[in-house]
């Protein structure tokens, strides 16, 4: 059960190509954002949609994955942990950002355009 204190589970359309940054000769990071929607009737019946978009974070193997496959638009489902991020910017205001470190992937883009062929 403890991999379930900190686990996050997300299906969504990427918002730009991954950006992904080498460090030395074998380490990669890829960082992206992930649109996630969901609808809704309200009390007059109309439907309403919400969309959430997410910072993503991904290191190593599965970062090179990442670069290899994933472009923006691109249908897919991560699953990772939330990790916050402290900093103070160059004013000394105080500054935070929350990102999905992401363990696994799937893109569903290649299982769509291959049904629509």
């Amino acid at each position: 059960m403890t991999t379930l204190r900190n686990s996050v589970q997300l299906i969504g359309n990427t918002g730009a190509d991954p950006e992904v940054k080498s460090f030395g000769s074998d380490r990669k990071v890829a960082r992206f954002s992930m649109a996630t929607s969901e609808s809704y009737l309200n009390d007059k019946g109309e439907k309403i949609e919400e969309t959430q978009w997410h910072r993503l974070v991904a290191w190593g193997k599965v970062a090179e994955r990442i670069e290899k496959s994933v472009k923006k638009g691109h249908y897919i489902a991560v699953t990772g942990k939330l990790a916050t991020n402290n900093w103070e910017d160059k004013d000394g205001n105080k500054r935070q950002t929350v990102e999905v470190v992401i363990n696994d992937f799937l893109d569903f883009s290649s299982f769509i355009s291959s049904k629509e062929s």
